[in-house]
């Protein structure tokens, strides 16, 4: 089917036979784009169904389903006896600027695209490459995946759906399952000391939604943010989407300078910390420091969101108890994930929100999503209550001490003299201290070249000024990842070419 001309003026039908598009539809195409490139001006007459189809080479139906579309969608008018008419409602002028290419480049008057908050959302350092590959070495806040019990939650998962019931099927608590909060409340009072009932637990997507809904229910525009520096740049994001200051306040080996944060903003409404493991240094908050921070937070009437992102791995002694646990004045928003325990995919994660919190904040969560998936909540519940979760923790514990082991050893061994790493209690990264001269974002940038991530202390920091050094997370790598790992960064820092 060839380009046709009709008694349609200065129009040309091209009716392509290489189109997988039925006729009438291209047919359509042709004539609706007609009318928007103002070929085709408002109030003109189109030839009869028969006339056209006469000039096409078209069957008659194949014409009558093209104008039935059209008409159907608004472009024409159809009257009986008198004919089909291109609509007299649509505006010429609009038809004409739907019909031209816009270069935005060359606009003659600005357009504002994105509000304030969207812009520094926009310019927050995130990272929003998705990660299909396997991790490699040292990728950080991985966790074992390779170790997880995969046929145990096959079977929980499958045992609930062949039970399914009309509770898990419907819309759910916006504050979570039920037994899956209570299961978390008993698992937080056992292990981290936290006090709280299960009507605080709110069930999220992750601590990154957790932080989310804290800013957004606590802070307006222009309040001030205590944030750790160096810090998690997730935190940085919850407080800069919701317009907050932020105050970086510096770490040293007692966790957050409670001090320095009072001197530099005494009236803050939040601080953001991580006192069991300060990410990404990893020190622990002194009792000093803890009953410094919950004062401050009850002469001024802040709020304290604790992020107790890995605390389930430590590897000498029990976990450290948290700082909700010494909370008697309800100051403490604590944040805990699933992520860094069982796989980041499951995007659960929990809030223990003070009692006067728990409302608005159920509130938010409602409006921000509803709520999480309830079949995943079930099957996670399900795998709490019957052991798996506190033997798994148990398992993983054994593996990352090995595996760290692992990694400070092939270090001192190929690398000694280059990068000066310290063993740590806890976690599931270490920090790798570099010479004065190589700088660790171009090192960071260099290895990734090279088949290694690793993360730059410097991208961590907003003010203060730090020795260069690479966070190396070992986690979910086995020996023989880890030393090819080794193997690979020092050919590069061996390699004269990297730049001071």
């Amino acid at each position: 089917m060839a380009k046709r001309r009709t008694s349609l003026p200065n129009i040309v039908i091209n009716l392509d036979g290489a189109s997988a598009d039925p006729l009438y539809r291209r047919l359509y195409d042709e004539l609706r784009g007609a009318i928007l490139a103002g070929k085709l001006v408002p109030g003109s007459r189109l030839p009869s169904t028969r006339e056209l189809a006469t000039e096409l080479g078209l069957s008659r139906t194949t014409v009558l389903n093209a104008f039935d579309q059209l008409i159907a969608e608004g472009y024409v008018e159809g009257h009986t006896g008198v004919g089909t008419y291109v609509s007299r409602s649509l505006p010429e002028d609009l038809l004409h600027i739907r019909a031209k290419t816009v270069d935005l480049a060359k606009r003659s008057s600005p357009r504002r695209t994105l509000s304030r908050r969207g812009e520094r959302l926009a310019a927050t350092p995130v990272t929003i490459a998705q990660h299909v590959d396997k991790p490699r070495p040292f990728r950080s806040g991985i966790p074992a995946l390779d170790l997880f019990p995969f046929t145990t939650w096959a079977r929980l998962t499958s045992q609930r759906w062949r039970t399914a019931s009309y509770e898990l099927l419907q819309y759910g608590d916006p504050a979570g399952y039920r037994p899956l909060r209570q299961a978390i409340a008993a698992y937080l009072g056992a292990s981290r000391a936290v006090r709280c009932e299960a009507d605080q637990v709110i069930v999220v997507a992750g601590s990154q939604q957790a932080l989310e809904i804290a800013a957004q229910v606590l802070l307006d525009p222009g309040d001030a943010v205590w944030v750790e520096d160096p810090g998690y740049l997730g935190a940085r994001g919850a407080m800069l989407g919701a317009g907050a200051r932020l105050v970086p306040v510096p770490v040293n080996e007692e966790g957050l300078d409670v001090a320095e944060g009072i001197k530099r903003s005494a009236s803050a409404h939040v601080a953001c910390v991580s006192p069991s493991h300060q990410f990404p240094l990893g020190m622990i908050m002194s009792l000093t420091r803890r009953l410094a921070l919950l004062e401050w937070a009850v002469g001024c009437g802040g709020w304290i969101i604790e992020d107790d992102y890995d605390s389930e791995y430590r590897y000498s002694g029990r976990p450290v108890a948290s700082l909700q646990g010494l909370d008697t004045q309800g100051r403490v928003i604590y944040i805990g994930t699933f992520s860094k325990v069982l796989f980041p995919s499951l995007r659960l994660g929990y809030i223990v929100a003070p009692p006067d919190l728990v409302e608005p904040f159920i509130k938010a969560r409602a409006i921000f999503d509803r709520h999480s998936p309830t079949i995943e909540q079930a099957v996670l519940a399900d795998f709490i209550n019957e052991g798996h979760f506190a033997r798994h923790i148990r398992l993983m514990r054994t593996f990352y001490a090995e595996r760290q082991e692992v990694l400070v050893k092939e270090i001192k061994n190929k690398l000694d003299g280059l990068l000066e790493v310290r063993p740590d209690e806890a976690g599931m990264h270490l920090i790798a201290w570099l010479p004065n001269d190589i700088r660790d974002t171009v090192t960071s940038e260099r290895a990734a070249a090279h088949g290694v991530e690793v993360g730059a202390l410097s991208n961590y920091c907003l003010e203060q000024k730090m020795r260069n050094a690479l966070i190396l997370g070992y986690a979910a790598y086995n020996s023989k990842e880890i030393r090819k790992g080794v193997r690979q960064l020092s050919e590069i820092l061996l390699n004269p070419e990297n730049p001071v």
